[in-house]
């Protein structure tokens, strides 16, 4: 498959609430909502990865279009989810799946679980956000890259005045236990930051870059968004995470507490996609939700939040990129060897760094 790059940008801003269902789960199914069964054609099982005010934002649009239809949302992190994708694999219970990494769904579709489906307007979408078979078995819809979130206030407290901007500031000794970043087993965030310092680096010199970095990291949290959170809050100096979520909380305390930094160096990114998982009796109302998610409108949605999406919706950006945010992005990643390479470099990163994770909920 070709190397993935990207070059839209676009935002628009507007404000909703979620109607629907949204769940999280623990183990390998989910159960139909009370009353309904899964292969009920007016009730949709959708598992995503999308931030949870994101899916209560996105999804208005679609259950105001069509009021008989129950959507049933799984939202987990994008480990998590591929995860309870693969182990479900056999007996799959969602019927679409939103938002989540394209790396992991190259590795759905090496294990045959996506049926291919052409959504409506997906010639409106850049070649290089969807797969490149003549009937794409994935569809892009945005992109979203390594960023961190400093809490300055933690810092002075500890006698640091500096903000690290570097991959390589980062390896300094005085931020030695004030670090904490997504583990990569369970947090797509994490796995695309490690992917970018591969890439960056190349393979010896970025696991001896990834070492460093252990010394000053503190814990390696299973979520994407946990270590700016729990920064901004005041738990730590330095939460290593992705930009959409580092700027809103920078926003939200104060650039007077928190800086939302992007790595001089270049990102670690991803695109967020969609695709049908292939089971007995599709339905059509999972088509017919596929082609919302790539729609005119639900893109500016998307583009609220992300400067780089995977149709041209407009020219501004959301506050806080500069003013070409592609130029931002590690070039040349190549997507489907992060995913063909996704259980070995997880099994490396593990053995290396796992003593280190949080523990699991």
């Amino acid at each position: 498959m070709k190397k993935l790059m990207v070059f839209a940008m676009a935002a628009i801003m507007t404000v909703s609430a979620l109607t629907g269902c949204v769940q999280k789960t623990n183990g390998t199914g989910t159960a139909p909502a009370e009353g309904t069964s899964a292969s009920d054609e007016k009730v949709l099982y959708v598992y995503t990865a999308l931030e949870d005010e994101q899916v209560n934002d996105y999804l208005k649009e679609f259950k105001e279009q069509n009021p008989d239809i129950t959507v049933n949302v799984t939202r987990e992190s994008t480990g998590v989810i591929t995860s309870k994708l693969l182990a479900e694999k056999d007996n799959p219970v969602a019927d679409v799946v939103w938002g989540l990494s394209a790396t992991s769904l190259l590795v759905l579709k090496q294990e045959g679980m996506l049926e291919a489906y052409a959504p409506e307007g997906v010639e409106n979408i850049l070649p290089q956000f969807k797969d490149d078979a003549e009937v794409p078995s994935w569809v892009g819809i945005d992109a979203w890259e390594t960023a961190w979130v400093v809490n300055k206030e933690v810092l002075k407290s500890k006698g640091i005045d500096t903000v690290p901007t570097s991959y390589k500031d980062l390896l300094d000794p005085k931020y030695a236990g004030l670090i904490v970043m997504p583990n990569p087993a369970s947090s797509g965030t994490g796995l695309l930051t490690v992917n970018g310092i591969l890439s960056l680096y190349g393979e010896e010199a970025g696991w001896e870059y990834l070492d460093a970095l252990d010394k000053n990291v503190a814990v390696y949290m299973h979520s994407g968004s946990q270590p700016a959170k729990e920064t901004a809050a005041g738990e730590y100096g330095i939460g290593i995470s992705f930009g959409y979520r580092c700027l809103t909380l920078a926003e939200e305390v104060g650039s007077d507490i928190c800086e939302a930094v992007f790595p001089e160096e270049g990102s670690g990114w991803d695109m967020e996609a969609n695709a049908l998982i292939k089971k007995d009796g599709e339905k059509e109302i999972s088509k017919k939700f596929l082609d919302w998610a790539i729609s005119e409108n639900i893109m500016k949605k998307y583009a609220e939040n992300y400067p780089i999406v995977a149709t041209g919706v407009g020219e501004d950006l959301p506050e806080g990129y500069s003013s070409n945010p592609i130029d931002q992005l590690i070039p040349d990643i190549d997507f489907a060897e992060a995913a063909a390479n996704r259980e070995t470099v997880l099994s490396q990163w593990s053995e290396r760094y796992d003593a280190k994770s949080a523990a699991k909920e």
